[in-house]
């Protein structure tokens, strides 16, 4: 496995240890082994360098002993910083940003996230370009890039260009994917089916309670969505429609986990996907209740949705992975859960909360639906928790319990007093 360095300035903060830990773990994500770590008290970066000029001295001397390649930042570097680093170590410099759109970018799997993580990568390099223009992006520009050329161009600013011209190809072709997105999601909301939306740092155990969800609610496997021990194991928004014993449905998605100083342009890319947690009714931040730094992981966690514009969503705090903690479980205190994901109680006593949220409600009605008008009667049937039907000699009565959209529609159906 390729060999790398970390290293940071700590500049006062308190949660350097922290952030240097969870860069460890990103440098892993992307397939790099991390072979020793370096930081620097500094009031603030170098201007040339970022790192003083004794500790890139110790990365130097270190580089031969390590066999490392690789030099990555705690921070977002400019131009400048990484090209006097990599001159001054011999390595492959990375600054944090980077690192996390390499990831992206490797686990990127439909088209959407492919484009909206591409879109990222090329704003990031536009203000970073020093020269030449590589051949896969001479090869992904339109032919007709070259017939725009002015007179005195220089290399550099047809370079700027070409990226330019392909940032704005891929959104367009953003723009027609959301254009099917916006499509499905006013259906869901002409459906009027509740959303529920999964949030939280990444690898804080999602997609393993959405599974947990899909198991007791939907018992189909091949709605299972992917599980990994591995931080950006997906980028892809998952929606899964679950019901309830007494047909009380919702829609759950799983969405991209957060991360601290998750790049600007990536969140800006991402936002037609984060779209999900913006129209939800109700987000559940799961939280990694065994890590030491829960409390970061949920501060980075609320700044991102306070981003999006999500801060002000009514929420289930989920701490997960009481077992590893040591903690008793499952356990409630208002809107706090205290679970493990893979405990089937676990999952039972959070499918619980969420349907108290949501169909709080609900009331229950008598509806008296002639013979000839069986496709209410049909369709009550299918969508609302029928308690009991009579058949009279005016129809069928039926004693349900509705949602409040429901009760407008068979409002002229109910028999009073």
């Amino acid at each position: 496995m390729t060999r790398a360095f970390i290293a940071g300035i700590e500049n006062q903060q308190k949660n350097f240890p922290y952030l240097m830990k969870e860069l460890a773990q990103l440098v892993a994500a992307n397939n790099l082994e991390v072979v020793a770590d370096f930081s620097q008290k500094l009031t603030k970066p170098v201007a040339a360098t970022y790192l003083g000029k004794g500790k890139i001295q110790e990365i130097a001397e270190a580089v031969d002993h390590y066999q490392a390649e690789y030099l990555i930042l705690n921070d977002e570097l400019s131009p400048t910083q990484i090209r006097n680093l990599e001159k001054e170590t011999s390595l492959k410099v990375l600054d944090r940003t980077e690192l996390i759109l390499e990831i992206f970018s490797n686990r990127a799997r439909t088209k959407e996230a492919q484009l909206q993580v591409e879109i990222a990568r090329l704003k990031y390099r536009l203000p970073r370009l020093r020269g030449s223009i590589t051949a896969r992006l001479d090869q992904q520009s339109a032919s007709s890039t070259s017939a725009n050329r002015g007179a005195g161009e220089t290399k550099l600013e047809l370079n700027r260009r070409t990226i330019q011209h392909r940032i704005d190809f891929l959104r367009r072709e953003l723009k027609s994917i959301e254009k099917e997105y916006d499509i499905k999601s006013k259906s869901r909301r002409a459906s009027a089916i509740p959303r529920v939306a999964l949030v939280g740092y990444t690898n804080a155990g999602k997609s393993t309670t959405m599974n947990g969800l899909i198991s007791l609610l939907a018992g189909d496997k091949k709605q299972l969505v992917l599980e990994k021990d591995m931080l950006f194991a997906t980028l892809d928004t998952s929606v899964r429609r679950l019901t309830y014993p007494d047909n009380k449905t919702f829609l759950l998605s799983d969405t991209v986990g957060f991360v601290s100083k998750l790049p600007h342009n990536l969140v800006e890319a991402f936002k037609s996907t984060l779209a999900e947690v913006r129209e939800a009714d109700l987000l559940i931040q799961v939280i990694d209740v065994s890590d030491e730094n829960s409390k970061e992981m949920v501060a980075t966690t609320e700044q991102t949705l306070e981003e999006i514009g999500a801060a002000d969503k009514p929420m289930i705090y989920a701490y997960n992975k009481a077992d590893q903690a040591g903690i008793t479980f499952p356990s409630v205190e208002g809107l706090q859960l205290t679970y493990s994901a893979r405990e089937h109680s676990s999952i039972e006593q959070l499918a619980a909360m969420i349907k108290q949220f949501l169909f709080k409600d609900y009331r229950t009605f008598t509806y008296l639906i002639p013979y000839t008008q069986g496709s209410y009667l049909e369709r009550l049937n299918v969508q609302a928790n029928v308690l009991s039907t009579d058949y009279t000699e005016d129809g069928s009565k039926v004693t349900a319990e509705v949602s409040p959209r429901q009760a407008d529609y068979y409002a002229r159906f109910l028999v009073k007093g």
